[in-house]
């Protein structure tokens, strides 16, 4: 049994010893920005609504997407 009542030892090389990383900024779409879907394709944006969604063009229809949105990348 380990005894609880002494602090662990500090390793400097440890992973557990790292803050995490920032999460990356989201992107920024605006009108006219061309895109890619994972599952629809190739798109371009129509609509930006307050950073909450875009309306993008893909062709075939056009689609409603709520950001942030990990399918979707900017070309």
């Amino acid at each position: 049994m380990a005894d609880r009542s002494r602090p662990r030892r500090f390793v400097a090389g440890s992973p557990f010893n790292r803050s995490p990383e920032p999460e990356p900024p989201a992107e920024q779409y605006a009108v006219q920005d061309r895109v890619t879907h994972d599952r629809y394709g190739l798109g371009r944006v129509v609509a930006v609504e307050d950073d909450t969604a875009l309306v993008v063009d893909f062709g075939s229809r056009v689609m409603r997407i709520r950001m942030p949105c990990p399918r979707m990348t900017k070309l």
